[in-house]
């Protein structure tokens, strides 16, 4: 009895999904619990597998098409591919390459390419390496196994690299290039935006238009910090197995400041503000398609060394596409850190529907007055974009300004915590 492949669920926010890449064609043999077709949605990566053992008969949805949750990808028909030839049924072709009339490939071929994340195999395909060549210490072969296969440096996933390009994927995926011109320098392609990268552009577009955006400015004089940093640093490794980073103390005055200023961790219900008196942090990392916001939750209750563990996870999930709709659900304020890209200043702009988001930047020595004198100090100008709507001027002024005391002065921090 034949069995259907359908798209699955995958949150009750996602209603749609668009086909990446099969995995298998038509007339492979396929195990059950094997990988066969990678969909893209606004969120995240998923994979889907077979129901059962049986053979591949029909794919409904080639790459690049557009699914509903719950409609039908493809056919699985029991027995094996030389039986559905034998009752008379022609070798059908695949989504992918054409075939030769030689024997079907069986359910072990794939086997290793169905152990890789699928932004390992996009790198893989793109640089021409084979995936089975990769060496992984872990279940899966991931996009920095691949990235240190090729010997480059960075491999490492690390929170503050910067995003990467989006990796061109196999000639059947690959996005419809159309050149205009054929002069060389003058050329130009269309390329159709992925699902993550239309998503994106939607909800930044619904930001401006549903919330009355204003930002506010300040610095900081990062010059604390930096010593602790740099005082603590080998003892904090030592015992956490993680360094001490930026990020968790801007995190920590986060979750104070808005203590204090609540209607920063709160959003708009038609004529109602819902106040929050939990703190999810989402914290920006860059991703192949650019920055996605995972959520750190309950920041109240976790310790410095358990934030830097956090945002380690997150960045490395981010590179090697393994992000989960949970690790992105949800929210009640963000922090986003153009500096790893060499901002000095910046606008960020909300996520709804959160009303308040914090943006950090490039620390660079400025001219500072310090006691009468003029000194060079470590200097970070910070930004805070918030919603109008229920957040007045004066209390993101002064939000802003207590982050600066509490990052200024860490030793505060421990009060606050």
């Amino acid at each position: 009895m034949s069995v259907e492949i359908v798209v699955p669920e995958v949150g009750e926010s996602i209603v749609d999904a668009r086909v990446a890449r099969w995995l298998k064609r038509e007339g492979d043999v396929v195990s059950a619990g094997e990988a066969l077709v990678e969909l893209e949605t606004d969120k995240i990566d998923v994979e889907v597998s077979a129901p059962r053992a049986g053979v591949l008969a029909k794919i409904a949805h080639g790459d690049g098409d557009d699914v509903k949750i719950g409609e039908v990808l493809g056919v699985i028909e029991p027995g094996s591919a030389a039986e559905l030839r034998g009752a008379g049924e022609q070798e059908p072709r695949g989504a992918g390459e054409p075939r030769g009339a030689g024997e079907p490939r069986g359910a072990g071929a794939d086997a290793s390419r169905a152990a890789a994340t699928p932004s390992a195999r996009r790198l893989a395909r793109e640089q021409n390496v084979e995936i089975e060549s990769v060496r992984s210490d872990g279940p899966r072969v991931t996009k920095a196994d691949v990235e240190r296969s090729l010997g480059r440096d960075d491999a490492e996933p690390h929170a503050e690299a910067p995003a990467k390009p989006a990796a061109q994927s196999a000639p059947s995926a690959r996005p419809q290039t159309t050149p205009v011109s054929p002069a060389g320098d003058r050329r130009e392609e269309r390329q159709r935006m992925s699902r993550r990268r239309a998503t994106i552009a939607r909800r930044l577009v619904e930001a401006q238009q549903t919330a009355a955006m204003l930002t506010t400015f300040n610095e900081v004089d990062m010059t604390v910090v930096m010593e602790l940093r740099a005082r603590q640093k080998e003892a904090f490794k030592a015992r956490h197995g993680i360094s001490l980073g930026i990020a968790s103390f801007f995190v920590k005055a986060s979750v104070a400041a808005l203590r204090e200023f609540p209607r920063l961790n709160a959003e708009v219900q038609g004529d109602e503000m819902v106040l929050k008196h939990y703190y999810d942090i989402g914290v920006a990392v860059g991703a192949a398609e650019g920055l996605v916001v995972p959520v750190l939750r309950d920041v109240q209750l976790m310790s410095f060394a358990a934030i830097e563990h956090g945002i380690r996870e997150f960045a490395r999930k981010a590179n090697d596409g393994s992000l989960t709709l949970e690790d992105l659900r949800g929210g009640t304020f963000s922090i986003t850190n153009g500096g790893v890209y060499g901002s000095l200043m910046s606008t960020p702009i909300l996520n709804p529907p959160q009303v308040g988001i914090l943006g950090l930047h490039a620390i660079k020595e400025r001219p500072a007055g310090v006691g009468g004198e003029i000194r060079l100090r470590p200097m970070m100008y910070t930004a805070l974009t918030y919603d109008h709507r229920i957040v007045d001027g004066s209390d993101a002024v002064r939000f802003l300004v207590r982050i600066k005391e509490l990052v200024e002065d860490p030793a505060a921090l421990l009060l606050d915590s």
